[in-house]
């Protein structure tokens, strides 16, 4: 039972996942320093208020609505969408399309007549040097 967990763990995948969650929270707060630290001020010196969740707010019967926090949301959501995009996936799409081009696919196996055909060629290539 044992033996099985440790196979598991030491897994590549599982430790991939590991990386993965741990620069992902990281990254996560990269962007939301941008967001809180940029764009929000931009936001604040367009609309007067300190992002756009302030906007677009009413009440009714004392149920308040707010279309500002659905758009901030959603622009969040963009912003770490674009910068996931932008920061890792183009640029390892870029590696794989680099790597790719330098390798090319692997030839079929050859045939018992053309493994023949190729030693008659080398033997004779041989003879005439």
């Amino acid at each position: 039972m044992l033996k099985g967990f440790k196979e598991f763990v030491m897994r590549g995948n599982v430790v991939d996942l590991a990386v993965a969650v741990v620069i992902g929270a990281a990254f996560g707060l990269v962007v939301s320093s941008v967001v809180n630290n940029l764009i929000n001020p931009l936001i604040a010196a367009i609309f007067g208020k300190p992002d756009i969740s302030g906007v677009l707010t009413f009440t009714i019967n004392n149920a308040e609505f707010s279309i500002g926090a659905i758009l901030q949301a959603g622009l969040n959501f963009l912003f770490v969408a674009a910068a996931v995009y932008f920061v890792i996936v183009m640029p390892l799409n870029k590696l794989a399309e680099r790597r790719a081009r330098g390798q090319e696919p692997e030839p079929d196996p050859l045939t018992t007549e053309q493994e023949l055909l190729t030693e008659i060629r080398d033997l004779l290539r041989s003879r005439s040097v």
